[in-house]
């Protein structure tokens, strides 16, 4: 996905996933044998180990190819397991940081920042707390009259279960949309529920692709579809996970001291821009 559209000419540009790294990646654009070339052996995907292994492949391309720009994606695998001050985030922010201290000496200007935050998911007991609201919606409308979609459903059921703090659902053409929504907004534990059109304004939403509702969660509260449809057997920690309006902050960390000028608050796809600000240093 990250290749797509890149322009490749003269061999200035390479694109590659940790997690195909022992083959050759993005046809002749990526690193053939990675974890040859890097010294490494590929990661389990649910480790720290995936990304570290883009962290060092980091260092090492800077070191050799002396590129204009990195991108270095990581996986959240570790922030969805492991709470701020838990031995294992400890262990993964030190290499973070070691690696970050090896860039930062080969001159590189660095921004720091991510795609979401992380709120413990879970009742005192550490078993999820969740709200299927298929569910609710099968119960109130009839079974499958409604249609719940959650953005984060994905392969990776250690991570989350796929369940997260924000869920759009179409409804059924003869559904009161107003009585539907002050029904779920009554229920205990969610936050937001909101139509379409509201949605669309206040969370910078493409109107062709979300449903006829939006719904958020409170702060340590999921939101799922039919219990039967998720998969938690696999999360052996109290559930970690985002998507709701209490994950928006994250870091925005550069390493140099830039002027700002007039800039608004700062949102994480700034970070380019300041990047190239902090460069021209």
């Amino acid at each position: 996905m990250l290749g797509a559209g890149l322009k490749f000419d003269e061999d200035r540009a390479i694109c590659f996933s940790a997690e195909r790294s022992d083959v050759s990646n993005i046809d002749e654009h990526g690193i053939d044998n990675g974890s040859a070339w890097l010294g490494m052996p590929v990661p389990e995907v649910y480790s720290a180990g995936l990304s570290e292994f883009v962290f060092a492949a980091g260092v090492k391309l800077l070191a050799e190819w002396q590129p204009d720009v990195m991108y270095l994606t990581t996986t959240d695998y570790v922030q969805h397991k492991y709470a701020p001050g838990i031995k294992e985030a400890n262990d993964f922010y030190e290499m973070f940081d070691r690696y970050l201290g090896q860039l930062d000496e080969m001159g590189a200007a660095i921004v720091i920042t991510a795609d979401h935050g992380m709120k413990p998911k879970h009742h005192a007991d550490g078993s999820p707390n969740v709200i299927y609201i298929q569910d609710v919606l099968d119960e109130w409308l009839g079974e499958s009259a409604a249609r719940v979609i959650l953005p984060i459903t994905d392969p990776y059921v250690v991570h989350h279960g796929a369940l997260g703090s924000f869920a759009t659902a179409y409804l059924p053409e003869s559904a009161n949309r107003a009585d539907i929504l002050s029904r779920l907004s009554q229920i205990d534990g969610i936050e937001t529920a909101i139509t379409r059109e509201e949605a669309v304004v206040r969370f910078e939403l493409p109107a062709d692709r979300i449903g006829d509702i939006v719904l958020t969660s409170g702060e340590n509260v999921t939101i799922g579809t039919s219990e039967h449809r998720h998969d938690l057997a696999a999360l052996n920690e109290p559930l970690r996970s985002h998507g709701g309006l209490h994950e928006q902050r994250v870091p925005f960390i550069v390493n140099r001291v830039i002027d700002l000028g007039d800039a608004p608050d700062l949102r994480n796809f700034d970070a380019f821009f300041y990047a190239t600000a902090a460069a021209a240093q």
